[in-house]
C-alpha cells in the first residue's frame, strides 16, 4: 500500500545547519537529527529498505544527492505516493549516479517536442519511468518522428501504449513494418495498419506474430486479403480466443469473417455458435 507521508517528513538537506563555531555541539547534534529524518523520510519512501543495517545506511552526502533529485521530481508534478513505484522499476534513479540534470532533458522533450502537460508528462513517466533514461537524440526523437510520419496521433495522452511506444527504439517499430511486408503487404498496407492498429508495435515477432499468421493461413486456410481488411486479428489471444473460436466453428462447420469470430463477446458468440 502507497502512503502519504509528504506532511509528516518534509525534506531537509542533510547540511542545512550553522557554521562551526567551536567546541559547542549544538550545530553537530542539529546535522544529526536532520540526518536522522531525512533517513526516515527516505525509508516512508521505500528508498532505503526498512532492514538496512546501519552500517549500510547511504551517507549524508549521497540522502543529499537523493533529495535533490525528488526535490526536482517533485517541480515536475511528482507526489510522495508516486515514489514508490519510480523506486521499484528504477531503483538506479535514487542513487547517487543519477542527478536532475541528467533525467531534465527528458522532460524538456516532453514538454517542448511531444508537446505534453506537466500532468500528461508526469502520467506518462509514471506508466514507463524507464523514460527518464532513454536518450533524447537516439531513442525518443527518432521514435516521435516515425510515429507522427506514419499517422500515429495522440502521443501526449499519458496512457501506457503511449508511454511504451515512445520507449521504443525506431529501429525496434520499423521491424514491425518488414514484418508485415514479409507475410504479403505492401509498404504502404504495412505502415497503414501500424496506424491503425499501433498496439502492433509492442507484440513480439517471433513469439506473438508469426505463431499467429502461421495458423491464420496453415490451420484457418484463410486468405492474406482478409488479415489485410481485419489486422485487429493480430490483437487477440492466440491460446485464449484465435484457436478456441476457430474450433468450435469447425467442429460445426461454420466459416464467418475474422471480425465476427474474434469481437463478439463469449455470450455473444457461443450463443449464436451453439
Amino acid at each position: 500500500m502507497l502512503l502519504h507521508y509528504s506532511q509528516q517528513f518534509p525534506i531537509i538537506s542533510c547540511y542545512s545547519h550553522n557554521s562551526y563555531r567551536g567546541p559547542n555541539t549544538k550545530g553537530y547534534i542539529k546535522f544529526r537529527t536532520r540526518y536522522h529524518e531525512n533517513l526516515r523520510y527516505l525509508r516512508a519512501l521505500t528508498i532505503i529498505h526498512p532492514k538496512t543495517k546501519h552500517e549500510d545506511l547511504p551517507l549524508p552526502d549521497t540522502v543529499d544527492h537523493i533529495l535533490a533529485t525528488l526535490t526536482f521530481l517533485k517541480s515536475h508534478s511528482f507526489s510522495d505516493t508516486d515514489i514508490p513505484r519510480l523506486n521499484f522499476l528504477t531503483p538506479q534513479l535514487f542513487s547517487s549516479a543519477v542527478a536532475p540534470a541528467d533525467i531534465a532533458p527528458v522532460f524538456r522533450f516532453l514538454a517542448a517536442e511531444l508537446p505534453a502537460t506537466a500532468s500528461q508528462s508526469h502520467g506518462l513517466i509514471l506508466r514507463c519511468p524507464k523514460l527518464l533514461f532513454s536518450d533524447v537524440d537516439l531513442c525518443l526523437r527518432p521514435t516521435l518522428h516515425f510515429l507522427r510520419q506514419i499517422g500515429v496521433g495522440e502521443l501526449n495522452r499519458a496512457t501506457n501504449r503511449n508511454a511504451h511506444l515512445l520507449n521504443t527504439r525506431v529501429e525496434k517499430l520499423h521491424g514491425k513494418v518488414r514484418f508485415l511486408e514479409e507475410v504479403g503487404f505492401t509498404h504502404e498496407e504495412a505502415i497503414n495498419v501500424c496506424a491503425r492498429l499501433p498496439a502492433i508495435f509492442g507484440y513480439d515477432v517471433e513469439n506473438n506474430l508469426w505463431p499467429k499468421f502461421a495458423y491464420l493461413v496453415k490451420e484457418m486456410k484463410r486468405e492474406l486479403e482478409e488479415l489485410k481488411r481485419f489486422p485487429q486479428y493480430f490483437g487477440f489471444s492466440l491460446e485464449k480466443r484465435i484457436v478456441p473460436r476457430h474450433l468450435h466453428l469447425k467442429r460445426r462447420g461454420v466459416i464467418i469473417p475474422l471480425n465476427r469470430m474474434l469481437m463478439w463477446a463469449d455470450s455473444k458468440f457461443y450463443a449464436k455458435w451453439n
